[in-house]
């Protein structure tokens, strides 16, 4: 009889393994025990951003094509190939520059609020009064805390470590309140504290031309932290060892309008350019390397705080970016090969005797293209990829360093020289204020990172995840 009831444990327990077994296939989406790999949740389908076009990969002949007028011989004829990747159809915008002068203005003074706030509240300065549920004065600025029963997390990590693990925040991860408006005129300020903190960020009174206070642009500073990627994949170290740090005055140096021209009247554009309204769809200027850099960080960060919070993550994060020399001259080329502009060539008006880009025609009549200085960044016709003024306008900064050898060093494969050390960094397609020769595809030039020019702006990239190659013809 033992026997017996040894035996029938022993199935039993043969039957529930076989159950869980049969169970456990079910849930993996019954591969019968086959290798069919780890799917993803829904299937990924690429997203245009907003305002970028699709710049399919393929190959072309990069460099000068015929004959190299200034004798540079720095841009010989040589086949290279580009994998695909999205680039903004204009240049960007004193609109679009202003959104990020704002958000590191406004994040500025919300974290010196939260923080005086938080300082009078626990003793650090004076007690602010403050009855329960009263959300008067500068309190209501306060730091957003999360409720632990709606982020267990945030509450584990506040708890242990201090912070989110975010080093790109000033507030070691704690939440900003962002529902309440900032009070900009004095008269309307809600107390002392609040005045206080806002004073903090104006020019001193004694440099002060008027009664009215005027931010000081040398406090709006983006910090951020990155990954050098490709000094990690190449060295042994830890991570922290290739993370690094940028702080970065964002404000466009408007003075260029006069400093770039001696004995000439451009004080108007140096005072209206980069903030009337009558120049927001026209392209910012002003910036140095490390400006655009900072924006292209900003603008990561946005969308990707965005996807985060729609639980939209794909698995690899968007990331904008300068483009590389050879991405912005296959861009700029539309397809077309052995092209002298981005609309073909060989000339640089139409038929009819109309111009196709603004720059310096007819030995210096600026007005004949029918600008002064630049115009809106949606100009002229585009090439045929759907990109605007890829010659004439501003010319762009890129994300490679000059090097008159690097076409004969280079790789043929996504070619670029990202070298920290080398000041000179590659801007192409000419500007507002240049002859037509630094209009053509096939010109290089470079600017000094550090500097600020009236002619020079970007655009940004992000790199298209999958396979889209040009169609061969």
């Amino acid at each position: 009889m033992l026997e017996k009831i040894k035996i029938m444990k022993k199935l039993t327990l043969l039957f529930v393994l076989v159950t869980m077994s049969l169970l456990v296939s079910c849930k993996s989406g019954n591969d019968q025990g086959q290798l069919t790999g780890a799917k993803a949740k829904k299937k990924f389908f690429p997203e245009k951003p907003y305002g970028m076009a699709l710049i399919p990969g393929g190959s072309f002949t990069m460099g000068k094509e015929d004959e190299d007028v200034a004798g540079s011989f720095s841009a010989p004829p040589r086949t290279v190939t580009v994998r695909p990747f999205y680039m903004d159809e204009t240049e960007i915008t004193n609109s679009e520059y202003r959104e990020f002068v704002f958000r590191v203005r406004d994040s500025i003074i919300r974290t010196k609020l939260a923080i005086l706030a938080e300082e009078a509240n626990i003793g650090g300065g004076a007690p602010i009064e403050q009855k329960k549920g009263d959300m008067s004065g500068i309190s209501k600025y306060g730091f957003k805390e999360q409720d632990s029963t709606d982020n267990a997390y945030y509450k584990y990590m506040m708890d242990n470590y201090g912070s989110l693990g975010d080093v790109n925040s000033p507030t070691e991860g704690r939440y900003l309140n962002w529902d309440v408006e900032l009070v900009w005129d004095p008269s309307q300020f809600p107390d002392e504290y609040y005045a206080e903190a806002m004073d903090s960020l104006y020019l001193p009174i004694d440099e002060s031309a008027s009664a009215k206070r005027k931010i000081d642009t040398r406090k709006l500073k983006y910090t951020y932290v990155w990954l050098d990627n490709e000094e990690a994949a190449k060295g042994n170290g830890s991570l922290k060892d290739y993370l690094k740090k940028d702080v970065v005055e964002i404000y466009p140096d408007t003075t260029v309008w006069v400093k770039d021209f001696n004995y000439s009247y451009n004080d108007p554009m140096h005072q209206d350019y980069f903030w009337h309204q009558a120049y927001d769809d026209y392209p910012v200027v002003g910036v140095t390397w490390k400006q655009a850099k900072a924006f292209c960080h900003y603008r990561t960060e946005k969308r990707n705080t965005y996807l985060a919070g729609k639980k939209k993550s794909t698995g690899r994060e968007p990331n904008f970016r300068l483009p590389t020399e050879a991405e912005w001259e296959y861009a700029a080329r539309g397809g077309l090969e052995y092209a002298k502009y981005p609309w073909g060539g060989p000339y640089t008006t139409t038929d009819r005797g109309c111009f196709l880009a603004n720059f310096k025609p007819e030995r210096g009549n600026y007005a004949a293209d029918g600008a002064l200085y630049t115009v809106e960044a949606k100009s002229y016709n585009p090439n045929d990829y759907g990109l605007y003024n890829m010659a004439g306008n501003v010319a762009e900064w890129t994300n490679t360093a000059y090097n008159p050898s690097s076409y004969y060093l280079g790789s043929t494969m996504n070619p670029n020289v990202e070298d920290e050390m080398n000041k000179r960094k590659v801007i192409r397609g000419g500007s507002w204020k240049d002859v037509a020769y630094f209009l053509e595809v096939g010109t290089r030039d470079y600017e000094y990172g550090d500097s600020a020019r009236s002619y020079i702006g970007f655009r940004t990239v992000q790199d298209y995840m999958g396979t889209k190659m040009k169609a061969n013809k």
